[in-house]
C-alpha cells in the first residue's frame, strides 16, 4: 500500500499519507468505523494476506486470460488526466 500511496502521490502532485497498520489496529480502526464484525474479519484477513504477499506473483496467466499485456499503476496513473 506504501507503493500505492507513492504513486498516487505523485499522479497528484501532493502527498498522500499512509500509515501501516497492524492486524489488530486495522481491527480496531474497521470496529470503530462501525463495520460489522463479519466484514472486520473478512477484510483484517485479506490485508493480513496481502501483507504476507500471498497476491505476489510473476504469473502471465492474466495476460493470457485478458489477451493483453497487464500495466503498472504508474502507468495507468500517467494515461489519466491529472485531477
Amino acid at each position: 500500500m506504501s507503493e500505492l500511496a507513492e504513486a498516487v502521490s505523485a499522479w497528484v502532485g501532493r502527498p498522500i499519507p499512509y500509515k501501516n497498520l497492524s492486524g489488530s489496529e486495522y481491527k480496531h480502526a474497521l470496529t470503530q468505523a462501525g463495520l460489522p464484525a463479519p466484514f472486520v474479519e473478512l477484510f483484517v484477513a485479506i490485508d493480513v494476506s496481502i501483507a504476507r504477499g500471498d497476491l505476489d506473483s510473476s504469473s502471465r496467466d492474466l495476460h493470457a486470460l485478458i489477451g493483453r499485456d497487464t500495466h503498472t499503476l504508474r502507468d495507468v496513473l500517467a494515461g489519466l488526466p491529472n485531477p
